[in-house]
């Protein structure tokens, strides 16, 4: 993890959510927004791990406004943190690379209540590398306009993921 390229990373989408037409926050809100509030990057929590193949069946998952979206089950990857270890399901969107819904134990507390996502590709050698530090808030934090997929119960992990982005303060 390169924590100046995460720093980087995080001044250009603060940009983007203060300047964009394509924001997803309310003008409103973007007049007075001085940033999104992050944890101080942690290379203890990027992980480069193999990926046990899924079995591509589809998956229902709820979304934000009740509905449901269908992903694929793409694989499953574990990670040690705080000497737990997590097991967390990969879903296949139908675009490159993995997505990786998931709540931890801020969730709701120091992070948003129904969970974060992460979002990457396979490695050359057929590894993925999960940095947490690039956990971010679903849409649907910002603004009813979205219809966000709520992370499955199998994606719910019972240790701190401290990165990444936290709550959103209007």
């Amino acid at each position: 993890m390169n924590p100046e390229a995460v720093l980087r990373f995080r001044r250009e989408k603060d940009a983007f959510f203060k300047d964009s037409f394509d924001s997803p926050l309310e003008y409103e809100v973007r007049k007075k927004f001085t940033g999104l509030n992050y944890y101080e990057p942690n290379p203890d929590l990027v992980f480069t791990v193999g990926v046990e193949p899924g079995a591509g069946k589809e998956v229902f998952v709820k979304t934000s406004d009740d509905k449901e979206r269908i992903y694929r089950g793409a694989g499953h990857i574990s990670v040690v943190v705080d000497d737990k270890k997590a097991s967390l399901t990969l879903y296949d969107t139908g675009h490159p690379g993995f997505f990786l819904p998931f709540r931890d134990s801020t969730s709701g507390e120091e992070t948003y209540g129904a969970g974060r996502y992460l979002e990457f590709e396979t490695n050359d050698d057929g590894t993925v590398t999960v940095d947490f530090n690039m956990a971010y808030n679903p849409y649907c934090v910002y603004s009813d306009a979205y219809s966000c997929p709520i992370p499955p119960v199998e994606n719910w992990l019972d240790v701190a993921i401290r990165a990444g982005e936290k709550n959103f303060d209007r």
